[in-house]
């Protein structure tokens, strides 16, 4: 759900993003077909400022499955939506109707809400997420090396410039508020995002731990086209078919995007696709109405392979 909120914002802002500006030129068109710019994402995630807390649960582990983090918001107390909602007409001067109607009622009208930002995720983030996913595997990865050879003082000071570690405190600049710990929540949650910008973004609800969003290392060649070789050593495994649609999947595309740019019949690119699919090396993502095609984390692996 920290992805949720920040990349909408960047789509919604139209700028033209210095690093994401592949990914949104290819989701924008999906998102403001499917309604998105006008449901209650809208509402709920301003261009600037304060995001509802309830929209960034403290998640169940170290990578929860998305409708976990949907049934998450859908389980929030309707006392704290109420809060949240108002904290947000605060910053924004008033909620609109969508957003009266949540705070009047929010058990029914989660439902919908959660509805939305599952079919946002199918558009904008799912066909995406292996190659996001990676980025913030290996963030994780690095800070937990850190940890171990030089400490937590190291990991926090090299986390942000916004971040500061000394004399047993951990000092957050520009922060209008201290955080005691007897008043924070158990623990501290680290949480890398793509989208989440320069700064940082912070959730502080006890008794959850308090939440600490930062941009992940790597990010900045999130995008960049990688040069598949060595394809020759998959063919005589997975085919000549498999292996071009593979390697065409830099981007997830349709069956009919891929028939077009591969020289394959709709029909065969179709039935090749299911059979990657079966294999585990492609998702399919509904997009309207069809449906978006890409590679999944072992593919990404198989092709890294073979490239090796």
């Amino acid at each position: 759900m920290w992805e949720v909120a920040p990349s909408y914002r960047l789509l919604m802002s139209h700028t033209a993003h210095p690093i994401h500006r592949p990914w949104a030129d290819q989701v924008r068109p999906r998102v403001m077909a499917a309604g998105l710019d006008r449901g209650w994402l809208s509402e709920l995630i301003p261009p600037v400022g304060y995001v509802p807390d309830f929209l960034n649960p403290a998640p169940a582990g170290a990578a929860p499955a998305p409708t976990g983090e949907w049934d998450a918001v859908l389980a929030s107390h309707a006392d704290r939506v109420r809060q949240d909602l108002d904290h947000l007409a605060r910053h924004q001067g008033r909620l609109g109707p969508r957003l009266r109607t949540l705070h009047a009622d929010p058990r029914s009208r989660l439902a919908k809400v959660t509805q939305e930002i599952e079919t946002y995720w199918e558009l904008a983030l799912a066909p995406y997420w292996a190659r996001i996913r990676a980025v913030l595997d290996a963030d994780i990865f690095h800070r937990a090396r850190t940890v171990a050879e030089h400490g937590a003082g190291r990991l926090f000071n090299d986390l942000h410039t916004s971040v500061s570690w000394n004399d047993n405190t951990l000092q957050l600049a520009r922060r209008k508020r201290d955080l005691p710990r007897e008043s924070a929540g158990a623990g501290l949650l680290l949480i890398p995002s793509a989208f989440t910008g320069p700064g940082l973004r912070t959730r502080m609800r006890p008794p959850d731990p308090p939440q600490l969003a930062y941009p992940a290392r790597g990010v900045g060649t999130l995008w960049e086209k990688r040069p598949v070789t060595g394809t020759c050593v998959l063919t005589p495994v997975l085919g000549r078919s498999r292996t071009l649609l593979l390697t065409e999947l830099e981007t997830p595309a349709s069956t009919t995007e891929l028939a077009h740019r591969t020289g394959l019949s709709p029909a065969g690119v179709s039935q090749y696709l299911t059979a990657l699919r079966n294999a585990g090396l492609v998702s399919a993502h509904r997009a309207g109405r069809s449906v978006l095609y890409a590679r999944t984390a072992a593919a990404e692996t198989l092709l890294t392979a073979a490239s090796a």
